[in-house]
């Protein structure tokens, strides 16, 4: 476990234009001034659950060991949902039990999960509604002036997972799902390299395409200026999931793809 530096990252489905980031900021920086805070985003949409778990997941791990990562995306704010504080060998996360974690669970080592239950690290508020503020800032604030994780309640092994949502064979077909959809309007998909080795390997197949909707995009591309212009291509991005992309346009809007859609290799 590392030891908690100043540095807190904020993720979040709050946008930009509310009090709610500017609040947690404050509450931070008052109990510890010397902090240092960067967003990573507050445009994941809302109620984002999977959206904020797949962006975490893509940016963490390039932080100073000991960040603190804060991730507030939290649809059942006010309810018995627990509040988690996750120590790894290199990092911390606070967030809500609500899957927002789920791939620090599966890819992080060493990983102690606590809930959050000591009222020392929640604000005194007159509703239930801003967790962020009120209790997620001051855990992390907290944790960057030196209090030990296990101040701050029990530990649990029962935390919330994401459904697998790895692809999955049906017949001849390599069915997968989009999982993200960037600012470019690329769309991603959950299927990596290996599973396009495995699906090779099964269906002694050495082509590549991609049906999405009822439109079959073939070929797999290097880079994306090595696309037709305004024509659907897929490609292997550098986070290791196939892509769909179109070069100077919009996959999204071109193919009218949606996060959640299946897709299948075929």
């Amino acid at each position: 476990m590392p030891s908690a530096i100043s540095l807190v990252t904020l993720l979040t489905d709050f946008g930009e234009t509310d009090y709610f980031v500017p609040s947690m900021k404050g509450v931070i920086l008052g109990i510890n001034p010397q902090a240092r805070i960067l967003d990573l985003s507050h445009r994941i949409p809302p109620h984002g659950v999977e959206q904020a778990a797949f962006f975490l997941k893509s940016c963490y791990e390039y932080y100073p060991d000991g960040t603190v990562h804060v991730v507030v995306v939290d649809p059942d704010v006010g309810s018995d949902r627990r509040a988690l504080l996750v120590s790894t060998s290199r990092y911390f996360f606070i967030a809500p039990d609500n899957g927002v974690l789920n791939y620090i669970f599966k890819e992080e080592a060493s990983v102690e999960v606590r809930a959050i239950e000591n009222k020392q690290y929640r604000l005194d508020s007159a509703g239930a509604t801003f967790d962020g503020r009120d209790l997620f800032a001051p855990s992390a604030a907290w944790l960057t002036k030196g209090q030990m994780p296990g101040s701050y309640g029990r530990l649990i092994y029962d935390y919330v997972t994401l459904p697998d949502d790895s692809p999955k064979m049906h017949e001849d077909v390599l069915q997968g799902r989009i999982i993200y959809i960037d600012h470019f309007g690329n769309a991603i998909t959950n299927i990596t390299p290996a599973d396009m080795e495995t699906f090779r390997s099964v269906t002694k197949r050495n082509s590549v395409g991609l049906k999405v909707g009822e439109m079959t995009i073939n070929g797999l591309k290097t880079y994306y200026g090595e696309g037709a212009t305004g024509l659907p291509e897929i490609l292997i991005n550098s986070n290791g999931y196939l892509e769909i992309f179109v070069k100077q346009g919009r996959a999204v809007d071109r193919c009218n793809i949606q996060v959640g859609q299946s897709v299948d290799l075929l």
